[in-house]
């Protein structure tokens, strides 16, 4: 069955507990293709691979301009932090709660944040990208 990207949510570990970090308009691919490593010989009629490593590149966040949420980000930037994109949560009055019900994926990373371009009639925006030092474990 399919499923929507409403409600999911960027979270940061604050201590032991996760909190979500910001609300977001589009986040990334959580993992990449494996390399392929080459094995053929000259035997070989046709290329053979084995399964390298998994690629994995800069996971790239975008979120509408905020200037105190911008100023919470650029003070996490330099620092190796704990991160995890949820899928699912809870509808309430005031707003969505993330709970994680239909997948949490976490991550370390060190994040950067800049302001990005705009146009006539268009809202501003930010990219804030994490640079992941750990692999990304599903929950």
């Amino acid at each position: 069955m399919a499923t929507s990207t409403y409600m999911t949510f960027l979270m940061h570990k604050n201590g032991e507990d996760w909190e979500k970090l910001l609300d977001i308009t589009e986040f990334p691919d959580l993992g990449g293709d494996p390399e392929m490593l080459e094995t053929t010989t000259l035997s070989d009629r046709m290329q053979t691979f084995v399964k390298g490593v998994q690629s994995n590149d800069g996971m790239g966040f975008s979120a509408n301009y905020d200037h105190a949420e911008y100023l919470a980000l650029k003070a996490l930037e330099g620092k190796n932090e704990q991160y995890a994109v949820w899928f699912g949560g809870e509808e309430t009055a005031s707003a969505p709660t993330p709970t994680g019900s239909e997948g949490k994926f976490s991550f370390g990373g060190e994040l950067s944040v800049h302001v990005t371009g705009g146009g006539v009639n268009e809202v501003r925006g930010m990219a804030i990208t994490i640079a992941p030092t750990t692999v990304i474990h599903e929950e």
